[in-house]
């Protein structure tokens, strides 16, 4: 499988438009920018939409991305429908001036799905990068798991983090000389980050670092997870509970006022990707119903309760490091006091094992990319340890 791009060289790259809309996309999105910058092959231009305004920025500085094209999007109280139309016709205008030869698009995003979408009319390649992830739930997540079957659709590039989402794939008859199997960019992104931290810093108490705002979740879910940290915090003294609250009003509504000024419960300020890195290494226990923090705790040891029904990343979970609960208020309560409180059931989730990746995910798709141009031989798939599951 090639794709020609005329004659390439120095003075004629292949031109590669990488699209950002949120903090997640920033995060896995940073390493694969890098890595196609420092290639001369390749002409790189990078789009930020602005999907999470506040969030997004301080993450584009912490990993040094300086967008070509910032069509800044996102406006309070906007639906779907509407971030949807304008990121599909901004979209179109930078293709329109950029003519680029590939289109990468990364996770499940409305952005993700949009900037795909766009290509597509134009008759652009597209790449997807963290391809094959499925619950079989169109509802769940809300609206990614629709998101990222669509972009499967359209994409000719399919760069799949685990043999999983690659079989994910096969089974929607997606060819299979299409397929990379990469291993996932959260974990170059997370090694990244590991080598310029200094030592874990200790904590007086357990910490239980907390995050949750996903679509699904809002309203009673929330509530109900709310109501059970309260009553983990009064249970267990020796705990303290770390809670970084989303920007998202409706996260804020639901959860602040349960929360704030509570005895060893903290609610927090998002914060910047280091810090948050180094909450994670001197957590005692995460939970949470991120996508990210599933493929990014395996590789520090920390066990993981997920507060979701479904999940698209069952590796983790086969491999006995998370655990998906959904978000009953008993058994959340059940399930953080068994943890608390049963050292040999927590021993059995601290094993330091990643199923997700290597830390050359980034460089797979780079080599990828230059098989699809014809440019270079096809690289070798990520293969996880075998105790990764």
């Amino acid at each position: 499988m090639t794709h020609s791009a005329g004659q390439v060289g120095p003075s004629n790259p292949i031109r590669i438009v990488l699209i950002i809309g949120t903090r997640p996309e920033a995060i896995k999105m940073a390493p694969v920018v890098h890595q196609f910058r420092q290639d001369q092959r390749f002409s790189v231009t990078l789009v930020v939409t602005g999907q999470h305004r506040e969030m997004l920025d301080p993450f584009l500085k912490i990993f040094d991305l300086s967008p070509d094209w910032d069509l800044n999007l996102m406006r309070e109280n906007q639906s779907l429908a509407q971030l949807s139309a304008k990121a599909l016709e901004g979209l179109d205008q930078v293709f329109q001036q950029v003519q680029p030869h590939l289109v990468l698009v990364q996770g499940d995003t409305t952005t993700a799905f949009m900037g795909a979408l766009s290509a597509y009319y134009r008759r652009i390649a597209v790449g997807h990068i963290e391809a094959g992830l499925r619950t079989g739930d169109k509802f769940q997540p809300f609206p990614e798991e629709i998101n990222r079957r669509l972009i499967g659709a359209v994409a000719d590039l399919h760069f799949a983090p685990t043999r999983t989402a690659c079989d994910n794939l096969l089974r929607e008859g997606i060819r299979p000389h299409h397929i990379f199997i990469t291993g996932n960019t959260v974990v170059d992104a997370l090694l990244m980050t590991l080598d310029r931290l200094g030592p874990p810093e200790p904590t007086p108490k357990r910490l239980l670092l907390v995050t949750a705002h996903r679509r699904e979740n809002w309203g009673e879910p929330l509530h109900r997870i709310a109501r059970a940290l309260r009553r983990i915090a009064e249970s267990f003294p020796e705990v303290q509970i770390l809670f970084p609250i989303h920007k998202n009003p409706i996260v804020r509504q639901a959860v602040a006022p349960q929360l704030e000024g509570r005895e060893r419960i903290l609610v927090t300020e998002p914060p910047d990707y280091w810090d948050f890195v180094q909450w994670m290494r001197s957590a005692y226990l995460i939970i949470t119903d991120s996508g990210g923090i599933q493929e990014e705790a395996p590789t520090l040891g920390k066990p993981v309760l997920v507060l979701r029904d479904k999940t698209e990343r069952p590796e983790a979970v086969a491999a006995g490091v998370v655990k998906v609960i959904g978000t009953d208020e008993e058994r959340i309560v059940a399930e953080v006091s068994q943890l608390l409180t049963d050292e040999a059931a927590y021993r059995r989730m601290q094993r330091p094992v990643n199923p997700y990746g290597d830390g050359k995910a980034a460089r797979r798709i780079v080599q990828a990319v230059g098989f699809f141009f014809g440019l270079n031989d096809r690289p070798e798939d990520f293969c996880p340890p075998l105790n990764a599951s």
